[in-house]
């Protein structure tokens, strides 16, 4: 069974960051920073990414449930993705956007699962949310964290993992794994067994290299060496990754190589997912064969 661990869903993106709008236009396209880019296949002309269409492409790639975090440039979807987490509680893992304690206990009373922090973009020091972190602790929520390419702040989070010992946390986009900051990142994984490194985004940090992404398939490799294969987890970035690739090309070049053992790839590819979030009761999906083949 094939688990996304990094997925995005919203209905309208209408945000401001940094005082710079972020804005759906139409073809899939949105205003970002102040350019035009294609921030969703074109063929989502109505600027909506919703859990219907991203189910769609989960039924054809054979990919049984996914965890749906949150980043700042899509605005704040907690109302859609409570709506998302109650229709669909078996496929979806949806987690929340707070940045206080109150905010974390109305996602928590709303029935989502987790908390999804974009650390990259955050100016104040990860532990000032200290509080925040001990009450997901006590009510279960999983912290999905993002980190920039700051020593200071994975420091930081180390500190976070070490004061909430039972607290379980999925360091996003792979540790940012073509920057400096990437040994860092994964070897977060050593300092509590509630750790996970997931590799959202991984197609995007390696797109001047194009599938099959061989440097991907090394890096992956590395970390499996420094924190064990039962600490990492396949993750897609949906829908930003799949304006280059199909969605199931987001995770069949690790399918297909001959670097990591078959056992390896069950790990990666849902395994550890299924454990560390305690999915149930996944679909069974049959291969659908292509008009064309």
């Amino acid at each position: 069974m094939i688990i996304d661990a990094h997925s995005h869903l919203w209905l309208r993106q209408d945000t401001q960051v940094d005082g710079q709008p972020i804005r759906s236009l139409r073809n899939g396209r949105s205003l970002f920073f102040g350019e035009e880019v294609q921030m969703l296949p074109p063929f989502m002309t109505d600027g909506v990414n919703s859990a219907e269409v991203f189910l769609s492409n989960m039924d054809y790639a054979q990919v049984g449930a996914a965890v749906v975090v949150q980043e700042i440039i899509d605005g704040n979807q907690n109302d859609y993705l409570i709506k998302v987490q109650r229709q669909y509680p078996d496929r979806f893992f949806c987690m929340g956007m707070a940045w206080d304690f109150s905010e974390a206990k109305a996602v928590a009373e709303a029935g989502l699962k987790g908390i999804a922090f974009p650390g990259h973009r955050m100016r104040e020091p990860l532990t000032n949310l200290m509080p925040v972190f001990k009450f997901m602790e006590e009510r279960g929520l999983v912290l999905s964290m993002c980190l920039g390419d700051d020593e200071n702040q994975i420091a930081e989070m180390r500190e976070v993992i070490q004061e909430c010992p039972r607290l379980k946390v999925a360091i996003g986009h792979f540790g940012m794994v073509t920057t400096p900051s990437f040994r860092s990142q994964v070897l977060l994984a050593r300092c509590g067994e509630n750790v996970m490194i997931e590799s959202g985004g991984i197609t995007w940090l390696y797109n001047s290299e194009f599938y099959p992404y061989p440097s991907a398939i090394r890096s992956i490799r590395q970390a499996a060496e420094w924190v064990g294969m039962e600490h990492l987890m396949w993750g897609s970035d949906y829908p930003r990754t799949i304006t280059a690739i199909t969605y199931k090309m987001s995770y069949d070049f690790i399918q297909k190589t001959t670097e990591l053992t078959d056992e390896e790839k069950e790990m990666f590819l849902g395994g550890n997912a299924v454990r560390f979030y305690g999915f149930r009761n996944l679909p069974s999906l049959p291969y659908i064969k292509n008009m064309s083949e």
